[in-house]
């Protein structure tokens, strides 16, 4: 079981990385975009080049707490395990330490298996711009199912697949998102999860479907791009935050 930790030899920047990430598992769990002890949330740790933060393999998302996410490097080695007894989900690293090495502008990823994200991973047609929420994200990248991410050589492909994008269906299998910030990283998942759960909805009703006109399409995602009027995902956190504060501040812990 976690055991009592705090910020004894952390940076401040560290700390507060580890309490955003911590509000990150929280909102997951909140949104119900969780999978019991599964999947995962990664977080770089300021000024230490190769290090991330991820959860304790065996604590559900609304028991995380800022002092039991577990420091890794690039390869995989625990370089703070928080003073507790659990590992590292396997798969969690193999996809994570891909990410992270490969995207240095990347702070953040987060990994999900909804039920509305493994359906649509299921369509061959992918996501489709049905909502102004999927039109959001300009190019959703995809990656094909390989199995259970245990395997090493497939980081590259991975990696490959999801190139400059800021999201990435698992085909078959979830979602993935990256940030510069937790904050942007937790909101375009949410984005993400929403537009799926749409899309599923709408096909379900089982008659034709209306796209907006391309240029539509690219205007509204023009619209939505961080450069374009303000960077998502920033004046949305300390709302979460508030949110999370009013119902259990145990992840500040």
């Amino acid at each position: 079981m976690a055991k009592a930790a705090g910020r004894a030899g952390m940076s401040e920047a560290e700390w507060a990385a580890r309490v955003d990430l911590a509000a990150c598992y929280r909102l997951v769990a909140h949104f119900r975009m969780d999978d019991l002890i599964y999947n995962h949330i990664s977080a770089r740790v300021p000024g230490a080049h190769g290090h991330f933060l991820i959860n304790p393999y065996g604590m559900a998302y609304e028991e995380i707490t800022a002092s039991s996410l577990i420091k890794i490097d690039l390869d995989g080695n625990v370089v703070d395990d928080g003073g507790q007894d659990y590992g590292v989900n396997h798969a969690g690293f193999v996809i994570h330490s891909a990410v992270h090495r490969a995207r240095p502008q990347v702070d953040c990823v987060i990994h999900t298996h909804t039920p509305a994200g493994m359906a649509i991973s299921a369509l061959e047609c992918g996501l489709l711009p049905l909502s102004q929420t999927a039109m959001f994200f300009g190019k959703v990248a995809m990656h094909e199912y390989e199995g259970v991410v245990v395997d090493l050589g497939e980081q590259q492909r991975l990696v490959a697949d999801l190139g400059d994008s800021q999201a990435m269906i698992l085909r078959n299998h979830g979602l993935l998102t990256v940030g510069p910030s937790i904050a942007e990283a937790f909101t375009a998942m949410y984005w993400l999860e929403r537009a799926c759960q749409a899309q599923a909805m709408a096909m379900a009703c089982n008659t034709p479907l209306h796209l907006p006109a391309p240029p539509v399409v690219e205007l509204t995602n023009h619209l939505y791009k961080p450069t374009t009027r303000r960077p998502f995902g920033l004046l949305e956190w300390p709302a979460l935050l508030r949110l999370l504060d009013r119902r259990d501040n145990s992840y500040r812990s």
